[in-house]
């Protein structure tokens, strides 16, 4: 940082307790970074009405105004031009790229040009698909079939298939890189690979049904799993390979959800651990969890304004983002802001992530699993 910056900085400080600005927003504003959040879109199946096609681009740090849209026209359509339903999307700030999937395609985006380098169509589909931390590899689940792809990031080509046979649905990374944890609809068993080799090491489970979201915590001890027929989630030690503990949310009504089949349908750890954040599609609520205590213990419900499907969090950790487009603050858990179009439209979308520019450079993406990072906020 330059003398003038120090300067800024120390000024906002002093200046702090005169104003209503947060601190961490003062800190942001001094040191010129620039927080968006992507949205793709249809990120609810192919519904248009929640937002439209394409990728909407929303400042973090101004109420997350509605800043542009980047076209997709062309991209990520079927043989007659309808918009395909959005599955995934990831990015890496080495390689400053953005990838979105839908049910048939990867889509590679340049982030500082916002313009598509590439779309590349794979025989079984795609679902939503993880990235290493390097921008270099991408594990790309075939659409609820039998395989997952692992990807040259750069172009998309195949380097390799795994083929657990579990209709291939979610992939998350471990943060270190080692490891990647594959789920698939159609198996209460998470299977393991090694990001080095691309083979299949172990499995974890099984659980009681069938895995649905997951996200794992910073160390890759833990990963914590909605499943089928759940109001909640189930934990999994991910060194000894066993299921150990079940936590049932109850008290609320139980009922059919809009969408994926399942009471719980989206989960995520705030970055420094100490809560875990749970979907509750029929009754439109996130249910918090303490999770500095094992198994994890119900302290808040929040309402929404529709039935989310996935929820995950900034890169600070300071703001969650349920897939119903609102922000809520992960201290006071107050929803802070809800999403709108260019044409006024409330935004929903379960396909979102943070991405961070300064002097206009990307230097950080987020995930869009939640994963648990080992740090304090």
């Amino acid at each position: 940082m330059s003398r003038k910056s120090n300067w800024v900085a120390v000024l906002l400080f002093l200046l702090l307790p005169l104003c209503q600005w947060p601190l961490d927003r003062a800190l942001i504003a001094a040191e010129g970074l620039q927080r968006y959040l992507y949205v793709a879109s249809p990120g609810i199946r192919n519904y248009l009405e929640y937002g439209g096609h394409g990728v909407m681009v929303f400042d973090i740090d101004h109420d997350h105004q509605f800043v542009r849209r980047i076209s997709l026209d062309g991209y990520g359509v079927d043989e007659n031009g309808k918009p395909l339903n959005v599955k995934g999307i990831c990015g890496s700030a080495a390689t400053h790229r953005l990838y979105v999937s839908t049910i048939r395609q990867l889509i590679c985006i340049d982030l500082l040009s916002d313009k598509v380098l590439w779309q590349k169509e794979y025989p079984l589909g795609c679902d939503r698909m993880s990235i290493s931390a390097d921008g270099k590899t991408i594990y790309q689940p075939s659409f609820e079939k039998d395989r997952w792809y692992v990807l040259n990031a750069d172009d998309g080509s195949v380097i390799s298939e795994i083929v657990p046979d579990s209709r291939a649905h979610n992939t998350v990374y471990a943060v270190d890189g080692s490891e990647v944890y594959m789920a698939g609809l159609g198996s209460p068993l998470l299977t393991v690979s090694d990001a080095m080799t691309h083979h299949v090491t172990r499995t974890i489970g099984p659980f009681s049904e069938s895995i649905r979201p997951f996200t794992v915590n910073g160390d890759s001890s833990l990963i914590f799993a909605n499943v089928n027929d759940l109001l909640g989630f189930e934990v999994g030690d991910l060194k000894t390979g066993k299921m150990i503990h079940r936590v049932e949310v109850t008290g609320v009504p139980r009922g059919k959800p809009l969408r994926h089949g399942c009471p719980s349908h989206g989960i995520g750890m705030t970055p420094d651990e100490s809560q875990i954040w749970v979907s509750d599609g029929f009754n439109s609520t996130l249910h918090l969890f303490d999770s500095t205590v094992m198994p994890p213990r119900l302290t808040k419900s929040i309402q929404l304004r529709g039935q989310p499907g996935w929820v995950t969090f900034s890169i600070d950790g300071t703001i969650g983002w349920p897939s119903t487009g609102q922000a809520i603050d992960t201290k006071t858990h107050q929803i802070i802001a809800s999403l709108t179009d260019e044409e006024g439209r409330a935004v929903e979308s379960e396909k979102v992530l943070e991405v961070d520019f300064r002097n206009g450079s990307v230097v950080a993406v987020g995930d869009q699993f939640g994963r648990g990072q080992g740090r304090s906020l």
